[in-house]
């Protein structure tokens, strides 16, 4: 199993349910894991085999921060969707975090798991 992952994007947008959250830019992290079969990229050492890291986290910083939710929960979930729909990913393990959010804790947050590591799994 080859996994390719991007851990601590940090993004600022618009997230909360309170109203000097709806006012006011937060950062949130995101720690992301998605199943890839890069072997054909190992052997061709070409960008077009694999699964593009740098273009994923563009196309989600870019999402992020056009969007206005209240809940991460929300958030997240339509992160996983860009992420298995637009980039054709069939596993992925996303951690979504809002440092500061509750005090005294470094972080809170949700994970969400999508899809199937197993090699039968395609989408």
């Amino acid at each position: 199993m080859e996994i390719v992952y991007i851990r601590g994007l940090e993004v600022k947008t618009v997230i909360g349910i309170y109203d000097w959250e709806r006012e006011i830019r937060q950062t949130v992290t995101i720690d992301l894991k998605m199943k890839s079969d890069f072997s054909k990229a190992a052997v061709s050492d070409e960008i077009e085999h694999a699964l593009d890291y740098k273009a994923v986290a563009k196309r989600l910083t870019a999402y992020v921060e056009e969007s206005s939710f209240k809940l991460l929960e929300t958030l997240g979930s339509r992160i996983a969707d860009i992420v298995q729909e637009e980039f054709n990913v069939p596993w992925l393990h996303l951690q979504l975090g809002k440092p500061g959010a509750v005090t005294g804790s470094k972080d809170v947050g949700v994970i969400i798991e999508r899809g199937s590591l197993s090699d039968e799994a395609s989408f």
